[in-house]
């Protein structure tokens, strides 16, 4: 789970890292007046992938429910205190997937009534280095072993406090998905769901509208539609046919067309 977990929570960086690349083209800031600097550029990211940075030991500590008692897992500076309801989750000075230091304290509780395995994590004054955390994050997980294939979906209504002082607020629904293959050429991933991103008074829309999707074999995503949504003007976002290629079709609100790469 945890291999899985931890690419799932990568291609969820992505998404967020080729909307960038996206609502940054010069036409939408000649055509709409609108700019995307580069402190929104990493404000957009830090806001996933700070809020994620312990998704995996969550999902970790969610499979060794049937623990009784204190239990620390593989990484010594975190410990969980098991109950009938879910669990309280302990971070002293942790350091996940290159993070700064994580401290604070976490409750996780299952989500007894749902049919999948599902559980939801209440951050309050949570730190990832300097950066605070509150709110919550509900996150499902299912898989269909007749189709070889797994999800991973989480439920946002956070904000962050960042080192600066700026605020970050996200609010809405990431889905990821695994589909395994007999190669990596069939193997595939997915991206689904709809999120808000607020920052300093700017309001940053997302919404896939077919989803989302690529391949092992290819570095980009090669498949799939979105629009993004940033103060009212909407920019619809095209990834092709399913060619392994760096090119995505922008159009603009006044019907213009244009091609941007997806290469760093």
């Amino acid at each position: 789970m945890k291999n899985v977990t931890t690419i799932l929570k990568n291609l969820g960086v992505l998404a967020l890292g080729l909307l960038v690349t996206y609502s940054c083209s010069d036409d939408a800031e000649t055509e709409n007046e609108v700019q995307l600097t580069q402190t929104e550029v990493k404000a957009i990211l830090e806001a996933d992938d700070v809020s994620g940075a312990v998704d995996t030991v969550l999902s970790e500590l969610y499979m060794n429910n049937g623990t009784t008692g204190k239990s620390s897992s593989a990484n010594d500076c975190y410990s969980a205190e098991y109950t009938d309801t879910g669990y309280v989750a302990t971070f002293n000075n942790c350091v996940l997937n290159g993070t700064d230091n994580i401290n604070g304290t976490l409750t996780v509780t299952y989500n007894l009534e749902s049919e999948t395995a599902s559980y939801t994590a209440n951050y309050v004054d949570f730190y990832v280095g300097e950066i605070k955390i509150n709110g919550t994050r509900t996150y499902v997980l299912s898989g269909n072993s007749t189709q070889n294939s797994i999800s991973f979906s989480v439920t946002s209504d956070m904000s962050l406090i960042l080192e600066d002082g700026s605020e970050i607020a996200e609010n809405g629904t990431k889905t990821f998905g695994i589909t395994f293959g007999d190669s990596l050429e069939t193997s595939t991933f997915t991206i689904d769901g709809s999120w808000v991103l607020f920052l300093d008074g700017n309001t940053y829309s997302v919404t896939v509208n077919s989803v989302l999707q690529g391949n092992f074999s290819c570095s980009y995503l090669n498949m799939g539609a979105m629009t993004v949504n940033k103060n009212g003007l909407a920019i619809d976002v095209d990834f092709g046919d399913g060619t392994c290629d760096d090119i995505a079709t922008i159009t603009y609100p006044n019907g213009v067309e244009e091609e941007i790469t997806l290469r760093d």
